[in-house]
């Protein structure tokens, strides 16, 4: 049962990605733009935006830090001005580095807080006044968020990131119930391990690892079908998805097995 109206033809929408210099953003705009979608771009690389619009045409850019309030409201304002409305909005502006307790920096927490939550407040503010004025006038759009399997559960490494992700899952769930009886769509992104510039980083095996281009993939297969929930690769977060239901105890051993954390 489709949660969300189904978006299966991009042709003549505006869509508006936060976040999409590099990785899972960028690799979801060029995949919207081969759809046949008017994609506008933001992020603080003005460079990478460039070269983004260089390659595709009918593309926009508009350069932002999705920390600053004013900018994204800013932002907002001059799509609906120049193209009519939103058709979906897409924040995957992220951060990330390993942390764990007995290592704990405050300045680097309070960093993942602001560009992964607080900054997804800040599209919400401004894009829910335009999304509302246009679901009255029959067009509702459609928000998405990017969060992660790492906000199912506490996971090792994960002090500073998982919580933030675990906020945007609480955050779409209470949207959808506000938005969907106004005809609007919201839809949850929560990606496991994905070859991005942050995912570098990580000195482990990453399990079931895939490209930007195969998570682009992924999303608009969610879009198109009316999930609320897209998650992927499913042979790895179906496993995350089970330890959900496990009582502290046995969740506690499993991770540390697995982890050996």
């Amino acid at each position: 049962m489709s949660l969300n109206p189904r978006i299966e033809h991009w042709s003549g929408k505006t869509v508006w990605l936060i976040g999409a210099s590099t990785g899972i953003g960028r690799a979801t705009a060029h995949a919207l733009h081969l759809a046949g979608a008017r994609v506008i771009v933001s992020a603080r690389s003005r460079e990478a935006l460039d070269s983004f619009v260089a390659e595709h045409g009918r593309s926009d850019a508009l350069a932002l830090d999705a920390t600053d309030r004013e900018a994204m409201r800013d932002a907002a304002a001059r799509i609906v001005n120049v193209h009519g409305r939103i058709d979906l909005a897409l924040y995957c502006a992220g951060t990330y580095a390993a942390m764990r307790a007995t290592a704990f920096d405050l300045d680097v927490a309070l960093r993942h807080v602001q560009v992964n939550y607080v900054g997804a407040l800040y599209m919400l503010d401004a894009v829910l006044p335009h999304m509302l004025a246009q679901a009255r006038n029959g067009h509702p759009g459609h928000i998405s968020l990017i969060s992660s399997v790492a906000g199912y559960r506490g996971l090792p490494q994960s002090l500073a990131y998982g919580p933030t992700k675990a906020a945007l899952i609480n955050l779409a769930e209470t949207m959808y119930l506000d938005l969907a009886p106004l005809g609007m769509g919201v839809s949850l992104i929560n990606p496991g391990f994905v070859e991005t510039p942050l995912t570098a980083q990580n000195e482990f095996k990453m399990p079931a690892l895939i490209t930007p281009e195969q998570a682009a993939d992924e999303i608009l297969l969610g879009w198109r079908r009316g999930d609320f929930e897209i998650h992927f690769p499913r042979r790895f977060t179906m496993w995350l998805k089970a330890l959900r239901h496990l009582p502290y105890t046995a969740y506690f051993a499993a991770v540390r097995r697995s982890t050996g954390l």
